[in-house]
């Protein structure tokens, strides 16, 4: 209840509205009680009904006022009772600095092969290097999600086997390599742990559970091993479409902390606030191409189907890094 109130508080909304007919209209909105049902939204009394309403109403608000001016579009999605604050502090876990040494060690750094001729577009999903989208849920375990997707695609490279990999071993089980399970970490710390560890199990062997639980990890399970990781020159979008081009799926960090990503639809995702440099995020690239003149990144997601395109979003590219798709890429070894 206290952080209800605070929420309220922050929101300039009172708790002690006498009962009327206007806020009896906003909750009976049949816009809102079908948004409740299609995403199973329950709230433990009327008090939080009220508020996450009117976060979803100001949300809306936003989505419609964008589309008015915007090429690229939003939507309302799962994440419509929740503020920008809140959704970066539950699903935005990428932590730049943690590390088992206190500072990100250097690795070997991807060079293009001499005789590769880039293609002008990738699609690494045609190709059957992507498993289908996931959903993190109210956990910021977004790096263990890109770290998966990565590898993932490396095994598929080797093996011509699709295998989906475990979060939750990793959320469980990376702490001593500088991860904190829901509460962020970096993918090439996960990459070292699997090194370590001789593997990750698979996730039908050790399924996804949105908290941290205690480590079970299971050698008889394992489903995919690296050898190390490969970073990729930091800020450099040419190096990243060339190992992107040739290596497949790549594991990024991205800056997104603007509502205009949580509430992203379809388009090319140009927003001019998004950062180069404040990373928040762990995402996968799995492909580039072009839309309507505009290059673009292709991105996996790990906040469900119901978010973007069924989960992806197209981030511009050749625009002096957008969201810093190039800052901290890397790719697993295997």
């Amino acid at each position: 209840m206290k952080c209800l109130v605070l929420l309220a508080i922050s929101l300039g909304i009172s708790l002690a509205w006498p009962a009327g007919k206007q806020e009896f209209d906003a909750l009976e909105d049949p816009s809102w009680k079908v948004w409740k049902s299609f995403h199973n939204k329950e709230y433990e009394n009327v008090d939080e009904e009220r508020i996450r309403n009117f976060i979803w109403q100001d949300n809306l608000k936003r989505i419609v006022s964008h589309n008015q001016a915007h090429k690229y579009k939003l939507a309302m999605n799962h994440l419509g009772d929740l503020t920008s604050r809140e959704v970066k502090e539950l699903l935005n876990g990428f932590k730049m600095k943690k590390s088992s040494t206190g500072s990100k060690e250097k690795s070997p750094t991807f060079l293009a092969p001499s005789n590769l001729k880039v293609p002008d577009s990738v699609d690494w999903r045609k190709e059957g290097y992507v498993t289908p989208v996931k959903n993190q849920g109210h956990c910021g375990s977004c790096w263990a999600f890109s770290t998966t997707g990565a590898l993932e695609g490396q095994h598929f490279r080797k093996t011509g086997k699709l295998v989906s990999l475990s979060e939750q071993n990793l959320v469980d089980c990376s702490s001593a390599f500088g991860n904190n399970g829901c509460h962020g970490g970096l993918m090439d710390n996960a990459f070292k742990y699997i090194k370590s560890n001789d593997g990750v199990d698979t996730e039908i062997s050790y399924p996804y559970q949105a908290q941290v639980g205690t480590c079970h990890f299971n050698v008889s399970d394992v489903g995919a091993t690296d050898t190390g990781y490969m970073d990729i020159t930091s800020g450099d979008e040419s190096a990243l479409q060339a190992a992107s081009a040739s290596v497949g799926p790549i594991s990024v960090a991205i800056d997104a902390s603007h509502s205009s990503f949580h509430f992203y639809h379809s388009g090319v995702y140009d927003d001019p606030s998004c950062s180069s440099t404040e990373l928040d995020h762990g995402v996968l690239v799995v492909g580039y191409g072009n839309e309507d003149g505009q290059d673009y990144w292709l991105i996996k997601n790990s906040w469900g189907t119901a978010w973007g395109e069924e989960g992806f979003i197209k981030i511009a590219r050749n625009q002096n890094n957008k969201c810093g798709v190039a800052t901290a890429a890397s790719y697993p070894l295997v």
